[in-house]
């Protein structure tokens, strides 16, 4: 790792002209590559206090060994060089948005002698046109209803060959969904003019095709060819039906693409809208690993960039219009630079109201969806698993697997009803049916140390007590003796269908355990303090073999038990990405937890403290009597006539309110909106 003081360039080097900027490795290879509107206040920037830098830039001019840069004349020019340098070099430490590909395209390859339709994904392909994209369903729909009014070849080129080889056409040339070029039915010409008939109704205009459709109608109708006007008639639904399916979603006229995000500590899912003429034609997705550290306005720089820069032929695509959901900071240049591209002008907005801005949230959900599917999808790979397993035992150095890891967090509003949380993960997944809920009481819930410290306490010494009850069942006399009874049992079977060997069982059966054996990493939500006091917890109980951290929401920091400085895991580091997923569900869980509690504490009735007497028994109660009021003077036999109510309990609610119990407490009310639930 290179110290940023071996190459930091005199300052009166530097100009203060606008330009752009690059940093090489050792290697010369350019890892990051930036614009300036002064070349000498951002450069120093970097080199004045590079402890004070944050993680990921501190890496970055870290692993520099050396920094160039060139001036320009405006910061137009340095857009556009920032951007053509980040397209030809790919630096590792840029923002680089990942097209998400989860969205088919309709496409037509105008580039063959037959053009043909076809569903594609990934990259694109020289010679064909897109159009979309769509969801899996909705683009099969769209192609098979289309093919009925364009009947143009969508077979692969092996049927193609197979057919003119034969002078038979495939099937769909037999139910009229090919014009059969293949056969000689269609010229090549013919079919080339129905493919761009194809593409001109993609593109929107549907309506010259309806109305030559309704007079070709008219005319067979005059000629009393009702067949054929039938079959036109169903043709026009059908093209009436896709061009609808995209539902009007701004005014008539409107183009305009409107961009989201949605984003995490490490990563930014991005979705857009293609709005042609008001109604939505396609959607995309990208998805980018947040290696700079970037504001949501640089992010959609960037974006911008990348989206409209990557496009070949915007002149007349590119619309009057881009929503964004934050002004970037040269958002002038941008909107000059993409007025440009476009040849007419460009607006960049950020809508705050109306149509528009209803929109814009509901990209912004897409976005949400794209990127929790993203993290599953992650999460769900075994090879990914594997290596963010591996790297976190590497980066923390520690001499076990992590089979088994427990993360801890403790929720709670202002110190009252505070809980904590147990998730356990097993080989990279979650194992729900082990997940565990603590109540912190007493001198253990005045702050988050304490109540850590207790909550790991409690679970260490009842895996201590279970293996020791264990022990002591497996000293116990025949013990052994069973055991190898019921192997030599399950060895002499014959079949599943034989009589099982009747083994007598003369020792205790062990108790039903809490929890299962211990992990091999205890993760904890918080920094040093919280990770002290778990570490402290398991030393009082004599564990040495639990290893512990902890994970630091505000710069994902990992902590160690007893260090100064903590362990900084690479942003895009799949350990990381684990630890933080194992650390977010801990939270989701405790939060669960102590809103079930809290909402259990905002509700008070004079039947609380019965001994015996719980939820469905009270109900039982009121509504038998009516009211506690009528339940209070009630004697013990009338109270047994409620369901569920025996002698006992009958007398144990008579006692309750002859010892006073009750007589302070208001009837049941919900504290949080003030609902009367007893009277």
């Amino acid at each position: 790792m290179a110290d940023p003081a071996s190459y930091r360039p005199q300052t009166g080097e530097i100009p203060t002209n606008p330009g752009v900027y690059r940093f090489r490795d050792p290697h010369g290879r350019v890892i990051y590559v930036g614009k300036a509107k002064n070349l000498r206040s951002r450069l120093n920037s970097y080199f004045a206090n590079p402890a004070g830098l944050l993680p990921k830039t501190y890496a970055m001019v870290h692993a520099a060994s050396s920094v160039e840069w060139t001036v320009v004349g405006s910061e137009l020019e340095s857009l556009q060089l920032e951007y053509t340098w980040i397209k030809e070099f790919k630096p590792r430490f840029n923002v680089m948005f990942r097209d998400d590909k989860s969205y088919p395209y309709l496409a037509v390859s105008m580039g063959e002698k037959y053009p043909r339709v076809q569903v594609l994904r990934g990259e694109r392909r020289k010679g064909t046109r897109y159009f979309g994209p769509y969801t899996a369903g909705a683009i099969r729909d769209t192609m098979d209803t289309l093919l009925r009014v364009f009947p143009v070849r969508s077979c692969s080129a092996g049927v193609l060959k197979r057919a003119e080889a034969s002078g038979r056409p495939c099937l769909l040339g037999y139910i009229d969904k090919c014009a059969a070029p293949c056969v000689g039915r269609i010229s090549a010409e013919d079919h080339r003019a129905l493919a761009e008939d194809f593409c001109t109704f993609m593109g929107g205009e549907a309506k010259p095709f309806v109305t030559r459709l309704e007079k070709e109608m008219a005319a067979a109708v005059a000629e009393l060819d009702y067949e054929r006007a039938a079959r036109i008639r169903d043709d026009i639904v059908a093209l009436k039906k896709v061009f609808e399916r995209n539902a009007v979603v701004l005014a008539e006229g409107t183009d305009a693409d409107v961009f989201a995000l949605h984003e995490d500590e490490l990563e930014a899912a991005v979705q857009v809208f293609h709005v042609r003429g008001g109604r939505i034609r396609g959607q995309r997705g990208w998805v980018v690993e947040k290696v700079e550290d970037s504001t949501t306005p640089d992010l959609v720089e960037h974006l911008l960039q990348q989206v409209y820069g990557e496009e070949a032929g915007l002149q007349g695509r590119l619309p009057r219009e881009v929503l964004v959901p934050a002004e970037p900071s040269n958002a002038a240049e941008l909107a000059q630079w993409l007025s440009g591209l476009r040849g007419a002008r460009v607006d960049i907005r950020v809508p705050q109201r109306g149509d528009k801005a209803a929109l814009l949230s509901t990209v912004r959900d897409n976005a949400e969806h794209a990127l929790r599917l993203h993290k599953s999808r992650r999460a769900g790979d075994l090879t990914l698993r594997s290596q963010a397993l591996q790297e976190l035992q590497e980066a923390l150095e520690l001499p076990v697997a992590l089979m088994r890891i427990e993360c801890y967090d403790i929720s709670h509003v202002q110190g009252t009803n505070v809980v904590g949380s147990m998730v356990v993960v097993e080989d990279g997944l979650p194992k729900k049916s082990e997940y565990r809920k603590f109540s912190v009481t007493g001198a253990a819930a005045t702050d988050d140390t304490a109540a850590m410290h207790d909550v790991l306490t409690r679970r260490f010494r009842n895996y201590l007590q279970e293996k020791a009850v264990q022990a002591d069942a497996a000293r116990q006399p025949g013990h052994q003796a069973m055991l190898n009874a019921v192997a030599q049992a399950a060895v002499a079977a014959p079949s599943p269908a034989s009589t099982p060997v009747a083994v007598a069982d003369t020792t205790t059966p062990a108790p039903r355990t809490k929890f299962a054996y211990p992990p091999n990493l205890v993760v904890v939500d918080g920094g040093r303090p919280q990770v002290n006091a778990a570490a402290r917890a398991l030393a009082e109980l004599g564990i040495d073999d639990v290893y512990v951290v902890g994970l630091a929401k505000r710069l994902e920091e990992v902590w160690l038990p007893d260090s100064d400085f903590p362990v900084i895991l690479p942003r895009a580091s799949a350990g990381l990405y684990l630890l933080q997923r194992i650390r977010d569900e801990a939270h989701r869980f405790a939060i669960s937890f102590h809103r079930q509690k809290r909402g259990k504490a905002m509700t008070v009735s004079a039947l609380d403290g019965v001994p015996g007497l719980g939820e469905s028994k009270r109900k039982a109660l009121l509504a038998q009597f009516g009211s506690v009021k009528s339940i209070r003077t009630a004697s013990a036999e009338e109270l047994t006539g409620a369901k569920g109510i025996g002698p006992s309990l009958a007398a144990a609610i008579v006692q309750h309110f002859t010892d006073g119990g009750g007589d302070d407490a208001a009837p049941a009310i919900n504290m949080t909106t003030g609902e009367i639930l007893e009277t």
